[in-house]
């Protein structure tokens, strides 16, 4: 009992570990403070994170939300219907694994802005042939569009290892835990919106199976697949141009830094950049993020359950006569909303409600998060009846809430690790961080093929 009570109170490596500035013990960065090096908060700086953690997750979002279009291209293909959710996850995460491992290690001589932009041009490249393919190649075999989607997962994944890496290492350099914040935010509007444009592309343009009339109709003819892979593109382009002033906003800080210091040596912003960063071993950040890194990996471990659920629950109202939104279609992509819009409220909450001075307690609400995987064996899958018979209990007792301790928890793990770590050492932190939340993504996507058969 003794060592249970320990992980809730300061223990014995207090010392080594708790906030390394008086800023960081507060309650909360509100704005308008200023951080260390007095660089000021800005809402517009904070709206351009915010966006770049949209174009984050996006595509990752993209993807899930897209399950009943693939669905339908796979339909002649049993194995690829029922292994495609799972396949997309683990191409995903392992790969975007593999990017992190690489850049995160990649330190000194790291150019984040270059990653991101790289990223989004990845991003718009791979949606434009996504789009492109809801018309074209429509005589492809299953296995055939399986291959060429699992090559742009693999695409966009690197491009999500690029962009999470740069995004997260670059606003730790503002030393400003609201932005790595406002990046968090962002990433839950990038689940709420692809799920929310998926139900309306479906509720104005119904599949076959949702239009008597169209019938006939093939269903690679995807005009709501159309729309949403436009909007990624979309969301990319916008996230390049507005990611210039801010790029320009940190060259003018790294400026101001130079000149304090008295660095008239110093020839070029990358030089100042380099000189003011501290390499630090992975290993270092470990023993000092120990909790942190834990709590955001099981966190995301647990998570990895929700979009192999997801494709499966059915609404308990029966399909025939039902109106569109509870056909599977769109009560699909609307299971994938309020999970995402939990997920979006939590990560907002962690602005106003932080809990950031107790490491150890989010490393136990992240294990405690398990209790929410048995509660989808409640729920109506694959249409075979429910235990709770209630699309209520579904979409409000399962998803929302799993959604909401996931963006609470992911968020005020993300946020501490700059305050836990000397100043020299946040880019570092912030690579850390992300490396341990896609860790996380890719142990549960591949732990996630034990609920595929089900």
């Amino acid at each position: 009992m003794d060592r249970i009570r320990s992980l809730f109170q300061k223990g014995e490596d207090e010392q080594e570990y708790q906030p390394l500035s008086e800023e960081s013990q507060s309650p909360e960065g509100l704005p308008g403070r200023h951080a260390e090096d007095g660089a000021p908060f800005s809402w517009v700086e904070y709206g351009i994170f915010a966006l770049l953690g949209v174009a984050m997750l996006w595509a990752w979002n993209m993807f899930l939300a897209a399950a009943p279009y693939f669905q339908l291209r796979f339909q002649d293909d049993q194995w690829s219907l029922d292994n495609f959710q799972s396949a997309i996850l683990s191409v995903s995460t392992v790969t975007n694994l593999g990017a992190m491992v690489v850049l995160t290690n990649v330190q000194y001589s790291a150019s984040y802005p270059f990653r991101i932009n790289l990223a989004l041009y990845i991003n718009v490249a791979v949606f434009a042939l996504l789009t492109v393919s809801t018309a074209t190649f429509l005589d492809a075999s299953p296995s055939a569009y399986l291959v060429f989607l699992l090559a742009m997962v693999a695409c966009t994944a690197w491009a999500a290892g690029l962009i999470q890496n740069g995004a997260f290492a670059f606003a730790s350099s503002f030393g400003r835990p609201e932005y790595m914040q406002a990046i968090m935010a962002g990433q839950g509007v990038a689940g709420v919106l692809p799920a929310l444009v998926q139900v309306i592309s479906v509720l104005v343009a119904p599949p076959p199976e949702t239009d008597p009339e169209a019938r006939e109709a093939t269903p690679e003819k995807g005009t709501a697949a159309f729309i949403y892979f436009l909007t990624a593109v979309v969301i990319s382009v916008v996230a390049l141009v507005a990611f210039i002033p801010l790029v320009r906003r940190h060259n003018r800080i790294v400026e101001t830094r130079m000149v304090d210091h008295m660095a008239a040596s110093m020839t070029s912003i990358e030089e100042a950049e380099r000189a003011a960063r501290k390499v630090v071993s992975m290993a270092t950040l470990f023993r000092k993020l120990h909790w942190l890194a834990g709590a955001v990996f099981m966190c995301f471990a647990v998570t990895m359950f929700f979009p192999v659920f997801t494709p499966k629950i059915l609404s308990v109202t029966q399909p025939e006569g039902a109106a569109t939104l509870f056909r599977p279609a769109a009560f699909i992509p609307l299971g994938f909303f309020f999970w995402n819009l939990g997920d979006l409220g939590g990560r907002a909450s962690s602005l106003v409600l932080p809990f950031r001075q107790r490491p150890a307690v989010l490393f136990a609400v992240s294990i405690a998060r398990f209790i929410f995987l048995p509660l989808y064996t409640l729920c109506n899958i694959h249409g075979q009846g429910a235990t709770v018979n209630s699309d209520v209990f579904y979409l409000l007792v399962v998803q929302f809430p799993f959604g909401l301790t996931n963006g609470w928890l992911a968020s005020n793990c993300m946020m501490a690790a700059g305050e836990w770590v000397d100043e020299g050492e946040r880019e570092a932190s912030g690579g850390f961080m992300g490396l341990c939340l896609v860790a996380g993504l890719a142990f549960g996507s591949l732990l996630s093929f034990t609920a595929a058969g089900i």
